[in-house]
């Protein structure tokens, strides 16, 4: 149970509520016990009658007062049911509700290296079936385990009263059903450890498989995904059926237990009544309604030892998500106003899910509203720079300056509230492509947005669609062209007019003329803001105010357009290259 001490808070945050359902749970079987003894006493009464110890007008009415006062309990009894269901079973949806937040919440602050060592499919199962079995601890497991305590003491008392000896044998079995439960709640536990695990794995291969469909499809690779969903599907079911088998020995052994109970309560009652210790016949009727009211709530206990096993193997799960401590922290509360002043000074960094050493020594400034161009081949660590200043990691060596304070000592949400960002591998939400766009700034005019559409050159594109800018993107925008998801990607960047703008290499999938156009556009925005352009084009660099190279992590040319193009090096034969091309 040591992980489910994690929902101790919720309970305590929703303790009036709890107390308030067991107050109701105990009324409810208070009044539910009220049957037996009523019926108990009717057939006392037709048995006196039959012995003509009371007159026919006493029977009818004794007999008619039994029912009424039946009839009323069950009413009562029903009612308080109906509430202690309402209130007990609300608060387990409270609670989900509260740790799916907890637990998506988390997940954001959690650093990239998070995502990347763990899959996306776990991430989902994690936030969805395991708070599902969490839920039903907190919710039908708290409730039946209160019904049944409530019942229990009751009833056993109402049975006391009437029959001590016959109490005790009844009970018998009780003892033989503890010693069961213990047994097999062991086995729930490991195997629905092994289920959740499995499930986790199916959601992740769906993920992909629907993720990546279009990538199937094109090399005909539907068979073999197949068999591989087939071959982790059976896998599963083996696993259910597992824990299947150890769940269902609960309820037969229950019923078992309890037919045995209705024999004892048969045969000893009927015995002490023949021996004049049970004086009247409706006592032994009493004894075999309490034993069958009594049937649910033990067959329950194997039920809900069953939940209370599953929630704990779930609970743990999230439990090492919840643990996980995010790498990156804020450290300062105060929100810290940013201008766009970018020093890097002899700044070294490895990945630490990869241990690639991405930069080397890297040194540059760069003052508010200057434009910096990083240049150089794939894997030269341009990317990793844009994910520096951003702070999705922390480095190694050196530091990093904004506005002359070390990166690490700036309010994390001021830090990146001031910078627009647009990724290498443009990412659109499956949304409408105003809110999109209207991502980088949620109150956003309608002007606002078609005026960053068109300084994106995107506009004209989102016009010929049906629907417009109301035309729902599918999944990662699947349902535009790579060059329109880049400059609905920059529409969303520049419509948040940051102090800093950052773009990974995000014109790539553009025509040359359009880009010329875009890069036009950016000029006139990016006048006052401190801009830094990753590319693999000298046409999207050559307007910058200084200009690096990138070789392995190191920076090996710097200056601007006049000066590289004017020395031997990577720039220069990059610039040779790509003007003989656009001359052909």
């Amino acid at each position: 149970m040591k992980a489910l001490k994690h929902l101790n808070k919720y309970f305590l945050k929703y303790r009036y509520r709890l107390i308030i359902g067991v107050i109701i749970t105990i009324i409810s079987k208070i009044f539910a016990l009220f049957t037996p003894r009523l019926v108990g006493a009717s057939i006392n009464v037709v048995s006196d009658y039959l012995d003509g110890n009371i007159s026919k007008a006493i029977f009818k009415s004794e007999l008619l007062t039994n029912v009424i006062y039946l009839v009323g309990a069950a009413v009562i009894a029903g009612l308080f049911t109906f509430l202690m269901r309402q209130t007990i079973i609300n608060v387990s949806r409270y609670i989900e509700y509260d740790l799916k937040n907890e637990i998506y919440k988390h997940y954001q602050v959690l650093s990239l290296s998070f995502y990347k060592s763990n899959r996306t499919g776990d991430l989902m199962n994690r936030i969805s079936e395991d708070v599902g079995k969490v839920r039903m601890y907190v919710g039908p497991a708290i409730m039946y385990t209160i019904n049944t305590i409530t019942l229990f003491a009751v009833a056993v008392i109402y049975m006391a009263d009437r029959s001590p000896s016959l109490t005790l044998y009844t009970l018998l079995p009780l003892p033989i059903l503890s010693v069961a439960i213990y047994k097999l709640s062991r086995l729930i536990n490991h195997r629905s450890t092994i289920v959740q695990q499995s499930l986790s794995t199916l959601s992740t291969f769906s993920q992909e498989t629907f993720s990546g469909i279009s990538v199937i499809k094109s090399y005909g690779i539907e068979p073999r995904t197949n068999a591989e969903f087939e071959t982790l599907s059976a896998e599963n079911r083996e696993k259910q059926i597992n824990l299947t088998k150890v769940q269902a020995l609960f309820f037969p052994m229950m019923i078992l237990l309890i037919g045995i109970s209705n024999l004892i309560v048969i045969y000893v009652g009927g015995m002490q009544y023949m021996n004049g210790k049970i004086e009247h016949i409706g006592t032994i009727a009493e004894f075999i309604i309490y034993v069958n009211m009594l049937t649910w709530p033990v067959a329950t206990v194997g039920w809900v030892t069953s939940l209370v096993q599953q929630a704990e193997a779930s609970q743990e799960r999230i439990n090492e998500f919840l643990n996980t401590e995010p790498e990156i922290k804020n450290t300062v509360d105060e929100l810290t106003p940013i201008k766009g002043d970018i020093e890097f000074k002899h700044v070294s960094f490895v990945y630490p899910d990869t241990n690639i050493e991405a930069l080397k020594d890297v040194s540059f400034s760069l003052k508010s509203g200057q434009t910096l161009a990083i240049l150089g081949k794939t894997g030269s660590g341009k990317s990793t720079i844009l994910d520096l200043i951003g702070r999705l990691y922390d480095i190694d060596k050196g530091s990093i300056l904004i506005d002359n304070t070390n990166i690490t000592d700036l309010n994390l949400s001021s830090l990146r509230e001031s910078i627009g960002y647009v990724p290498q591998d443009a990412f659109l939400f499956s949304d409408s492509i105003r809110n999109n766009i209207m991502f980088g700034k949620e109150d956003a005019t309608e002007n606002e947005v078609i005026d960053a559409a068109k300084n994106a050159r995107v506009h004209k594109n989102i016009i010929g669609f049906s629907k417009g800018y109301d035309t729902i993107l599918g999944e990662r925008g699947i349902t535009l062209s790579g060059g329109q998801k880049q400059r609905v990607s920059i529409a969303r960047a520049i419509i948040k007019k940051p102090d800093i703008l950052l773009f990974d290499d995000c014109l790539s999938a553009v025509d040359t003329e359009t880009e010329e156009k875009i890069l036009k556009n950016l000029i006139k925005l990016t006048k006052d803001k401190t801009t830094i352009i990753v590319s693999h084009r000298i046409s999207s660099a050559k307007n910058a105010d200084q200009i690096i190279v990138l070789e392995d992590g190191k920076i090996i040319e710097s200056g601007n357009h006049e000066s590289l193009i004017n020395t031997d090096g990577y720039y220069k034969e990059l610039y040779m290259k790509q003007l003989s091309e656009k001359e052909m």
